[in-house]
């Protein structure tokens, strides 16, 4: 397994230092034709973050938020719209994939997938191949969008590997070099933090997430800036510092994605690899392992 890397990696520069050589643990991919289009969805409680691979490449994505209520039809016309505006005709999908941790939704949204884009989407949970093995007390209770990142990053990176999603909430994944998902970890988003600090202190504002100059902080926006960003990169590096503490595994990639994720990758070497598109080549990978 190749040397574990310095400093932030995205994943091309990962690919063109490591080469075949960073994946000598992954399990095997069925590998398909190239050529045939999918619709990959991962519905959060923030955002849905939309992708459409062809084959392996990832050619158009797009977001809607998930908190405005739509009908079938609502979703189905948006749907069509975003895909025609990037040039995919809905002829041309062979089918779709989705995972949600927004239960209430998805009636009426895989309604729309199945009415407007013509295909059976596959939602991703108990009982699909991933390729990886959960053994955690609860399998069921690990979220889809977990278990689509850990095997995107056990499958693109190998393992061992923390994988790290800065999301509405940030969670770290552990998965062993078996492809056993053994552990994880749950803090409050950043942005989460940053909505309870308006919402619960009159006096502090709504405030962009970015780091601030100086953690010298001399006015309202700026100190919360600096906790609030500070304050991620202090839990990331503790955390990940615990996790192989208490694992052993001290040969551990560290693996992030999410929307603020490339922000407090780039302020820390806690994290190896900062991937944004972790998730739906996760989605991808899934779906490669139960096409028929």
């Amino acid at each position: 397994m190749a040397d574990k890397p310095e400093g932030l990696l995205t994943q091309e520069k990962w690919w063109r230092r490591y080469g075949a050589g960073g994946r000598e643990t992954v399990p095997n991919v069925c590998h398909r034709k190239e050529g045939y289009m999918i619709l990959v969805v991962d519905v959060g409680n923030t955002n849905m973050t939309m992708g459409v691979y062809e084959g392996s490449k990832l050619k158009a994505t797009f977001h809607i938020m998930t908190k405005v209520p739509r009908t079938s039809d609502e979703y189905g016309v948006l749907i069509t719209q975003l895909l025609q505006n990037r040039g995919v005709r809905m002829s041309a999908l062979e089918g779709s994939i989705v995972s949600s941790v927004v239960p209430d939704v998805m009636h009426s949204f895989l309604g729309a997938l199945v009415r407007y884009t013509q295909t059976k989407p596959l939602n991703v949970g108990p009982g699909m191949k991933t390729g990886i093995r959960i053994v955690t007390e609860d399998p069921r209770a690990i979220g889809a969008d977990r278990i689509v990142d850990a095997v995107a990053a056990y499958t693109k990176y190998g393992g061992p590997v923390l994988v790290l999603d800065f999301g509405t909430a940030t969670t770290y994944d552990l998965i062993t070099e078996k492809g056993e998902f053994t552990a994880g970890i749950t803090a409050p988003g950043i942005r989460i933090s940053s909505e309870a600090l308006c919402a619960q202190a009159a006096k502090l504002p709504n405030i962009a997430i970015r780091k601030p100059k100086s953690i010298l902080a001399q006015e309202t926006i700026t100190s919360m800036q600096a906790g609030l960003v500070y304050g991620q990169i202090g839990q990331t590096e503790y955390i990940v510092r615990k996790v192989r503490e208490e694992s052993g595994i001290q040969d551990l990639k560290v693996v992030a994605t999410g929307g603020l994720g490339r922000l407090i990758a780039e302020e820390t070497e806690a994290i190896d690899i900062y991937d944004s598109f972790l998730t739906l080549d996760g989605l991808r990978i899934i779906y490669e392992k139960n096409r028929k």
